[in-house]
C-alpha cells in the first residue's frame, strides 16, 4: 500500500522511486560506422558461368581462375550459386489416362568469380576465352 501511495506522490511531485529509475531507458551516442576506402577496391569484374553439367563448368571456372593467374589478378571465388531447376510435367498418352504423367527437368548449375582491380590485359583475354560448348559466361564491370 505504502509502494502505491509513494507512485501517485511520485507523479504529482516529480520524484522518482528507484524501480522507475532503473526503468528508464537512455540512449546512447551513435558512432560512425567504417567505411570502405574507395582506393581499395576501385571496380571489380563479375564472371557469371552457367552451364548443364556441372563438371563441365568446374573445368571453364578451373581454365578461367589460371587466365587470372596468368596476368596476376585477385580472384574472389568461385562462388557456388543456387541450382536453377526447370520441372516440366507431359502427359504420357495423348487421349485418356490423365493419371499418367511423365515428370522432366533441368539443372542449370552456376559459379560467379570476381576479379578486383582487373587489368586491361585480363578483360581482353575474357573476350578471347576458348570454353566449351554448353557453357555460358556473362562479364559485368562493377
Amino acid at each position: 500500500m505504502q509502494d502505491l501511495l509513494f507512485r501517485i506522490d511520485s507523479a504529482y511531485s516529480g520524484v522518482r522511486s528507484m524501480t522507475e529509475e532503473s526503468t528508464v531507458k537512455t540512449k546512447k551516442p551513435r558512432t560512425p560506422r567504417a567505411t570502405k576506402k574507395a582506393a581499395e577496391v576501385a571496380h571489380r569484374l563479375r564472371i557469371r558461368v552457367r552451364a548443364y553439367e556441372h563438371n563441365v563448368l568446374d573445368r571453364s571456372v578451373k581454365q578461367i581462375i589460371d587466365t587470372a593467374a596468368r596476368h596476376s589478378a585477385t580472384v574472389v571465388g568461385p562462388v557456388p550459386l543456387p541450382i536453377e531447376i526447370k520441372k516440366y510435367t507431359v502427359n504420357r498418352s495423348s487421349f485418356i489416362d490423365k493419371d499418367s504423367r511423365e515428370q522432366f527437368e533441368m539443372r542449370i548449375h552456376k559459379r560467379m568469380i570476381d576479379i578486383l582491380n582487373p587489368s586491361s590485359k585480363v578483360i581482353e583475354a575474357y573476350s578471347n576465352i576458348d570454353l566449351p560448348s554448353g557453357v555460358t559466361i556473362d562479364l559485368k564491370m562493377m
